[in-house]
């Protein structure tokens, strides 16, 4: 870890204008990423988890744009890039990203090898022996046999599949990598073979990666920091050791408690009562009141600041000062 900030995002906000309403599906996102450090993304499905992750690629879909906030990588605000300067300059060169579901994403009509080296001929113009000689390398480096850059997707299990888009991210060596779900559909000796993966590349390249996933004991693991999503809201963000053991917010103790652990008694697992919320008209307030079981009168008609607890910031009305 070099410790310099890599990124530094202020303030993101995205809403997807719907004819129903506007989503407000990201709302004040702030954080830092150091170089060779990781964040780990958690939340219910639907928090925006991934849609902050295509905020940051500058990749989200009409009717979704970014309305606010700012994200700087290395100096230069990309949130103000064009569709041409994110394509050229951002995307693959300085953020990759292992897409949800990313096994399902390749083209069948296309050998594995000619996938791989579509960014680097596009981006650096690398191709021929060169560039096959970069993609076996980085094959090699997620233990994968290098002939299998000259078969076809079908040929490959899922498990190889997902390595090799891990594999593509990489190639370009961008200063952070994205995994959206990165072990999706993948039965569970895979996954932790493929987490295992990730620890070892993470302290092999010292690159910034940021981990999203419904499933916090997956990012015990793998994350330095963790931020814990709610209805577009990062309500809680902090050393991912420090939340796991003293978690703060409402959310993330109830997070933390519905996690099965050996010798417990199954009948003991927490649970979160209701649903998150519509976010074309989330709850006055703070958007967790309606299935906290701390809420007060003041969680239900004004909007939490950021508190800082013992070095972890918490969107949550208990540790007011007043």
């Amino acid at each position: 870890m070099n410790g310099r900030t890599i990124l530094d995002v202020k303030d993101l906000s995205t809403h997807y204008f719907t004819s129903k309403g506007v989503v407000k599906a990201l709302d004040d996102a702030s954080f830092e990423l150091k170089g060779g450090q990781s964040l780990g993304i958690a939340g219910e499905s639907g928090c925006g988890k991934s849609t902050l992750a295509f905020s940051l690629l500058r990749m989200v879909q009409p009717p979704g744009r970014i309305v606010k906030g700012s994200i700087m990588l290395d100096g230069v605000d990309v949130a103000k890039f064009t569709e041409k300067e994110a394509r050229k300059k951002l995307r693959w060169q300085k953020i990759s990203m292992v897409f949800q579901g990313a096994m399902d994403i390749m083209t069948p009509v296309y050998t594995v090898g000619h996938q791989m080296m579509e960014p680097l001929y596009y981006h650096k113009g690398i191709k021929g022996k060169k560039g096959r000689e970069i993609c076996y390398r980085y094959l090699d480096m997620v233990d994968l046999d290098t002939d299998l850059f000259h078969r076809y997707p079908h040929e490959l299990s899922g498990g190889q599949k997902q390595r090799v888009i891990i594999a593509t991210a990489l190639l370009m060596e961008p200063d952070v990598v994205i995994m959206d779900e990165p072990t999706t559909a993948l039965d569970v000796v895979v996954e932790a073979r493929i987490m295992n993966d990730l620890k070892r590349l993470k302290h092999e390249l010292d690159n910034s990666m940021i981990f999203i996933t419904h499933d916090l004991s997956i990012l015990a693991e793998v994350s330095d920091n963790l931020a814990i999503m709610y209805a577009g809201w990062i309500v809680e963000l902090g050393d991912a050791s420090e939340i796991y053991k003293d978690p703060k917010h409402p959310y993330t103790q109830k997070l933390i408690a519905a996690i099965p652990r050996l010798h417990m008694d199954m009948d003991r697992l927490e649970y979160i009562p209701g649903a998150p919320p519509e976010l074309t008209d989330p709850p006055s307030g703070c958007r967790f009141h309606p299935r906290c079981e701390h809420a007060f009168d003041r969680c239900m008609k004004e909007v939490p600041k950021e508190y800082d607890v013992d070095g972890v910031l918490v969107k949550c009305h208990l540790y007011a000062e007043d």
